[in-house]
């Protein structure tokens, strides 16, 4: 592994909320009788003289010390639990919490999250693992020894119950980050817990499409959602990371988000309309100042290319009709490569694109260069240097697109130990 630091997440405020649990011996008291456990996704204690609430497990791990943490506080029954989404950090320490004597509940659609997320199991692992195995940790210590199942599933228009004198209300909001996602509501307090509606940052670009794999999540019904918080006027908002207080910051700080997604929305539809191509619309669509919105998480080039696809599909006609064929590019490669006079050619070239700083057209031509002939030194070592300005020109700001090119660069460092020519 590479000892370059900014291949690693060290500065990363995403990485830095997830490895926050790290030594917390003590809840957080939120509210009064609202206390949180941090980790790779935080859980929250509402306790009431008859019983707690807790909403979320959070990860295997982050639940065996949670339920410590918690026991600081607290020592009542866990009445209820409730889950915000089907992801391992929601779910996955379910069984250190479970009891005959408490009742979880989710969504109705928690069943079938569950079921796809289980049947493509190797395929999200591995694309979670390229990108967090270096922050959230060994999957051991994050997913389930077993599947606890929910107790209750509740329905579209939501859920409401009273313990110990505190109201709860469950809200859905299908535009979080599953289909089962919803928000838990204390109306006496005007608090609401949120889980990862927004992500894992407020105030950031949703990611409407993951680089590690998952459904895509539609722009309109994330708005959508986000406006039914909007409409409880809430004083606290707890996310699965971050607490934003305020009425008038979170109503400010939750319409820009929302009118941000709407513009990205509405002019991507326009150029679609208009004929223009999927990357011609990623690469000039911007956000005026005023819906100005952080892309730690999510980015506005691929929550543009996450909308054209909800609407159109796979097929891009820029893309011509080998797109609707099952022969890659790659297969020319090699024919490519040999007209240019081999991989070593194509790799010069590539460094040309690099001194002047168009690491992404240096891309282009090594996959045909490194498709042709897959150990070329030189081929190699212009990837690295591209990759490297890429990373360098970025920013290396956005969590997915600095560590998938940090895997990038470690791939290309394992396979022979150096980039030597």
């Amino acid at each position: 592994m590479t000892a370059n630091p900014e291949l690693s997440p060290q500065g990363l405020r995403v990485a830095e909320m997830i490895q926050s649990g790290a030594g917390q011996t003590r809840p957080i008291e939120r509210a009064p009788g609202v206390y949180e456990s941090r980790g790779i996704g935080n859980s929250y204690l509402i306790t009431s003289p008859a019983g707690d609430v807790l909403v979320n497990a959070g990860a295997l791990d982050d639940a065996r010390r949670g339920k410590a943490i918690f026991a600081s506080v607290s020592a009542n029954p866990v009445r209820y639990i409730i889950l915000t989404q089907s992801h391992a950090n929601q779910y996955g320490g379910l069984e250190v919490y479970k009891t005959p004597d408490n009742t979880i509940i989710a969504h109705r659609n928690y069943p079938e999250d569950r079921a796809y997320s289980e049947a493509l199991s190797p395929h999200y692992r591995r694309g979670s693992r390229r990108i967090f195995a270096n922050i959230s940790g060994r999957a051991e210590n994050i997913v389930p020894t077993r599947e606890v199942a929910p107790d209750l599933l509740i329905g579209d228009d939501g859920y409401a119950f009273e313990l110990g004198g505190r109201q709860f209300e469950i809200i859905w909001t299908p535009g979080g980050e599953t289909r089962s996602a919803v928000i838990v509501w204390l109306p006496a307090e005007k608090i609401a817990i949120v889980g990862n509606l927004f992500g894992p940052v407020f105030g950031n670009h949703p990611n409407l499409n993951t680089l590690r794999g998952d459904k895509p999540r539609w722009a309109l019904q994330f708005i959508e959602s986000v406006k039914k918080l909007r409409a409880l006027n809430p004083a606290l908002i707890l996310t699965g990371h971050e607490a934003i207080s305020g009425a008038s910051k979170i109503a400010r700080d939750v319409t820009r988000i929302i009118d941000a997604v709407q513009y990205v929305h509405d002019r991507t539809v326009e150029g679609m309309n208009e004929g223009r191509d999927l990357r011609t619309l990623m690469r000039e669509i911007t956000t005026p100042p005023e819906l100005a919105l952080t892309e730690e998480y999510g980015k506005i080039a691929w929550n543009v290319r996450a909308i054209w696809h909800e609407y159109t599909g796979w097929f891009d006609p820029a893309r011509g009709t080998t797109e609707l064929y099952g022969v890659p590019p790659a297969s020319v490669a090699p024919a490519i490569a040999a007209l240019a006079g081999g991989a070593a050619s194509l790799a010069e070239r590539a460094r040309v694109f690099v001194a002047e700083g168009k690491p992404l057209e240096a891309l282009h031509l090594l996959d045909i260069a490194l498709a042709a002939e897959p150990d070329s030194r030189r081929g190699r070592a212009a990837k690295h240097e591209a990759l490297t300005l890429l990373l360098e020109q970025s920013g290396g700001r956005n969590l997915w697109e600095r560590m998938w090119i940090a895997a990038e660069i470690r791939d290309l460092e394992a396979a022979r130990g150096d980039t030597g020519e």
